[in-house]
């Protein structure tokens, strides 16, 4: 099982590891979080999402009941999610906002493309940032979703120039990655709800050791 930061009768929230799916896919057959959890809770169901080589709090309900009413907590944004990234290139504005609708791309089944076009199966997305330390060739972002599309921070940030670090995806012609770092630098740090029986949670997660590593390989 895999550390837990935060439980309470009807939710979940662990540390997830990079490298681990959070949930089955077609194209892998690795074990995944989901599964692990199940072993545990065998009602337990996914709220949210992170990719694979993502890191951080992944919040997972323990029954229907809480299922539905976190889900509902997404849907109307009164999750407050907070993640710690560090992109390629240095970041000129101390905060910005990107609002660009996300879709699937029609060139690579993998990706979503950030467009301010009207496009068939586009989602109206928006992520906030604001810098935490800038460095020769990289900035470190705190990175705030207030919607929750499928890659939307490594889509959103790549799309104004500024790529998620280690990002093989969506790095494009802007890719770099600190030395030794095997997956991109994005972690979930923080989450904050108000729980079914009222209870307002904050929590947060502090970066992982490899990422503290290619920080520190920057100074």
């Amino acid at each position: 099982m895999y550390p837990v930061i935060h439980e309470d009768n009807d939710v979940l929230v662990i540390d997830k590891p990079a490298g681990v799916p959070v949930e089955v896919d077609a194209r892998s057959a690795d074990d995944t979080i989901l599964d692990e959890i199940k072993k545990i809770y065998p009602k337990a169901a996914l709220v949210h999402r992170l990719d694979k080589d993502t890191s951080g709090l992944l919040l997972v309900a323990k029954n229907l009941p809480a299922h539905e009413y976190f889900s509902q907590l997404f849907k109307d944004r009164k999750i407050t999610k907070t993640y710690i990234t560090l992109v390629s290139g240095v970041v000129s504005k101390d905060e910005g906002v990107v609002s660009l609708a996300i879709a699937r791309s029609k060139k690579d089944f993998r990706k979503r493309v950030a467009t301010p076009r009207v496009v068939e199966g586009a989602r109206a997305a928006e992520t906030h940032y604001n810098v935490i330390k800038r460095y020769k060739e990289y900035t470190l972002l705190e990175v705030h979703p207030k919607t929750g599309r499928t890659h939307q921070i490594r889509s959103h940030l790549a799309s104004i120039g500024y790529p998620v670090a280690c990002d093989t995806l969506y790095g494009g012609k802007n890719y770099t990655c600190p030395k030794g770092l095997g997956r991109q630098f994005l972690h979930a740090s923080g989450l904050e709800f108000v729980a079914n029986d009222g209870k307002r949670v904050r929590l947060e997660l502090e970066l992982p050791s490899d990422l503290k590593k290619a920080l520190r390989s920057l100074l």
